[in-house]
Formats: C-alpha cells, sequence, structure tokens
C-alpha cells in the first residue's frame, strides 16, 4: 500500500513475511550477526549510539555516517534472502544493508535523513523489521507535520523518489516495557 505522505513515495507491505519465517529470522539475526554499540559525536561529546547494530554488504561497500565509518561484514544467508526479496518488491537493487537491533524500549533512532552522498540524489530504503511493533515517525522538513506509522512483525517499508529530500525519520524511546525489534535497512551505495 501506498502511504499519504505528501512530497513522498513510500510503500508498506504488513505481511511481507509470514509470522513463523519472521521468527526465524528474527532469533537467527540476533544470534548470529556480529553486533556491537558504537561511538558517536554529538555536539562534541562521545556518546554511545542507543542501539546495537551491524553493518552488512559487498566488499567495496564501506560507509560513513555522524562521522562513524564501517567496514562491511558478508552477507549471511538470511540477509540475501531477505534482500532478494526487498529487490522484488522495490524493483531495485541493493549492495548493503544496516542492521540495527532495538534491545527495549530505551533504544531508539534520532530523526534523521538517508541523505548521505554515496546514497545519491533520490535513494531507495528498504526497512524490514523484526520483533517488536514499534512507531516509525516522518516528519517533514518544511511543514514540520508528522505521521506515525507502527511497523509489524514480518514488514517491509519502502522509502523512495524526494523521500530523503522532504522528510526526516526516527524511532522514539518509550517506557512501556517491550520486547526487542530488530530493523534492517538495505540501500544502494553508489561506488
Amino acid at each position: 500500500m501506498l502511504l499519504p505522505l505528501p512530497d513522498a513515495h513510500v510503500q508498506y507491505f504488513p505481511n511481507a513475511i509470514a509470522s513463523a519465517h519472521a521468527d526465524n529470522y528474527f532469533e537467527t539475526l540476533k544470534a548470529q550477526l556480529p553486533w556491537r554499540q558504537d561511538v558517536i559525536k554529538l555536539f562534541g561529546k562521545s556518546v554511545k549510539i542507543p542501539r546495537l547494530q551491524s553493518w552488512h554488504g559487498d566488499p567495496q561497500c564501506q560507509y560513513t555516517y555522524s562521522h562513524l565509518t564501517m567496514q562491511p561484514n558478508p552477507w549471511t544467508h538470511e540477509l540475501t534472502d531477505i534482500k532478494t526479496l526487498c529487490e522484488s518488491l522495490s524493483g531495485s537493487r541493493f549492495n548493503s544493508v544496516l542492521a540495527n537491533w532495538y534491545r527495549d524500549g530505551q533504544d531508539s533512532m534520532s530523526f534523521h535523513a538517508d541523505d548521505e552522498a554515496e546514497l545519491g540524489a533520490n535513494p531507495v530504503i528498504a526497512s524490514v523489521t523484526f520483533g517488536q511493533a514499534r512507531p516509525f515517525v516522518f516528519k517533514h522538513k518544511v511543514t514540520r507535520a508528522t505521521y506515525r506509522y507502527t511497523l509489524n512483525h514480518g514488514s517491509v517499508l519502502v522509502m523512495a523518489g524526494e523521500t530523503q529530500r522532504h522528510y526526516v525519520h526516527g524511532i522514539a524511546k518509550t517506557a512501556k516495557p517491550i520486547g526487542g525489534r530488530i530493523n534492517l535497512t538495505f540501500r544502494q551505495l553508489i561506488l
């Protein structure tokens, strides 16, 4: 389904991966990916990123964001299978993926746009959710209007067109006791 976001092209596939397969992916990714908690500079201070992450991709896919440069871990069988599904749904090719593990409600992602130069002018980002459903918030850069969508277990969200030019997006903290969520964001780096 196409989400009603002005100045954007965002498709949501709520049941892209059957629940039993999504359960297996969640447990396998949690156990097998080389998770790490990186430190970035914010306003001159070093702070731990409030989630765990793992960067994977083709061998030449070095990625830099927030002054943090990551070398790619190799593709796993599971990541390759999910990438193939995302390529089919989006009509785009991907050469890398950032995996984020939100361990509980205190793990989050601040508002940002996936607009680094190595992603190109209008990148296609395929975002896959496993585990706890969490609200995903879009905020228009000019109007400041916000749009909130809950991304369910086994869902795929595809952001394309001028979405990154007009919106920031994020996952807020919550005090509610909630389970973990693993999110995969597939992208095509321009090398």
